[in-house]
């Protein structure tokens, strides 16, 4: 349930979902995020750091090898979305 807790709140899979390829740093990351509020994203940063999922590098933010292993983790979920949009839109 924690999981499911901490990935629930607003801009935490978006956050995660940026870092995914690339390192970014605040600014950078904020742009992605759709002008995500600066005090939100450090709120949002500062749990995922907690949570060992992202940590701060020379180029910015990046996924942790955990949080990668979350996002691939991830991957059939976003394919069964897929599958879910596609037949609600049947």
């Amino acid at each position: 349930m924690a999981t499911f807790d901490l990935l629930g709140r607003r801009w935490t899979m978006r956050i995660l979902w940026e870092l995914r390829a690339k390192p970014l740093n605040f600014r950078a990351l904020q742009a992605a995020c759709d002008e995500v509020s600066p005090s939100v994203l450090n709120r949002r940063l500062k749990e995922l750091r907690v949570s060992l999922l992202i940590a701060p590098e020379a180029e910015g933010y990046a996924l942790t090898p955990l949080g990668q292993r979350l996002m691939q983790d991830l991957d059939p979920l976003r394919d069964w979305s897929k599958s879910w949009a596609d037949a609600l839109s049947s």
